[in-house]
């Protein structure tokens, strides 16, 4: 079983984008490579907990949806 790898695209709310599998810094004036390899492992994990943090959150709307409106009590 592979490692779990960040999507592609930017990351929210931040000047970067995975694009190619390869992490860029997006700016005004263009972008350029981001090549340190301890900064773009942060990225990645950074990218990776953000994903999980959406599935989490999609999740429990599905089981909010699921669940029955009104409870035994009569109350909501």
């Amino acid at each position: 079983m592979s490692a779990p790898k960040p999507q592609q695209g930017r990351l929210a709310h931040a000047p970067v984008v995975l694009r190619g599998g390869r992490w860029w810094l997006d700016g005004g004036a263009g972008s350029v490579p981001a090549s340190d390899p301890a900064f773009t492992a942060v990225l990645d994990d950074f990218a990776l907990s953000m994903a999980a943090a959406d599935q989490a959150v999609a999740n429990l709307l599905n089981r909010q949806d699921e669940a029955p409106c009104v409870d035994p009590g009569g109350r909501r």
